[in-house]
């Protein structure tokens, strides 16, 4: 079993090595990360692993930044300190989540577990890709409270998303205002599918649908016009005018 570890500290990761070694004299770990970047370059340039064991807080930022980077196709243990990242994780290609300090018995049923998943697909890689995918489907809906009630709106009759006084809100096709069951804009956007939704600064998140035009501004940014009247002007920075561009070329 091919193993790539993600992990920034050299304690955890000498450690997990051993571990995995002593749990199976098979397993060999051939390579480990510190960060995203680090793993983005790697995966972009090897082979696939049998199983990625996946720290979440590196120090470039959340391992989860990978996925929208490159493809994973393999499964993935977490491994973090933290326990916040749990339902999080199970969105991508995640079989088990370890928190730190990882007990040695819930790492040797977390490979039992990667194991037994293997020797079930082993006959149907199709089938063992469509078990993959299916934890990293995004959200189809999105839960908004109205007045003292609960209702659902589809994503995509979600024309955008913004924060306003620390809140989350969406507009629909409607021109419908509704408050989102959302912490933050970086928590949704996590949710949302990339092809569709782009995080056009801290305030917006767009829908691809409802972008009726856009043009540029000094200094190379862009200003977007939805479909839908926004309360402010929608600026896409200097920085991310070119990826805002190769989005909407790729929708």
């Amino acid at each position: 079993m091919r193993v790539l570890i993600i992990e920034d500290e050299k304690p955890a990761y000498e450690n997990l090595a051993g571990e995995l070694l002593a749990i199976d004299h098979s397993i060999s770990v051939i390579a480990g990360c510190d960060s995203v970047q680090e793993c983005i370059r790697w995966l972009n340039r090897n082979p696939q692993p049998d199983l990625i064991m996946m720290d979440i807080q590196l120090s470039d930022g959340l391992s989860f930044n990978i996925f929208g980077a490159c493809s994973i196709t393999c499964p993935v243990i977490f491994t973090t300190a933290y326990d916040k990242y749990l339902t999080q994780a199970f969105e991508y290609s995640s079989i088990d989540y370890l928190l730190k300090p990882i007990n040695p018995e819930k790492l040797k049923n977390a490979i039992k577990k990667y194991k037994n998943l293997q020797n079930h697909f082993v006959n149907n890689h199709a089938s063992l890709l469509e078990f993959l995918n299916n934890h990293d489907k995004k959200k189809s809906r999105i839960l908004v409270k109205k007045g003292i009630e609960y209702q659902t709106v589809r994503v995509e009759d979600i024309a955008y998303f913004f924060t306003e006084h620390k809140l989350v809100f969406l507009v629909d096709k409607e021109n419908r205002k509704y408050l989102a069951e959302k912490n933050n804009l970086g928590e949704l956007e996590e949710e949302l599918d990339r092809n569709l939704f782009y995080r056009a600064n801290r305030k917006f998140i767009i829908n691809a649908n409802y972008v009726r035009r856009f043009k540029p501004l000094e200094r190379s940014k862009i200003s977007v016009e939805l479909a839908l009247p926004a309360n402010e002007e929608i600026i896409i920075s200097q920085e991310n005018a070119a990826s805002f561009k190769k989005w909407m070329g790729d929708c």
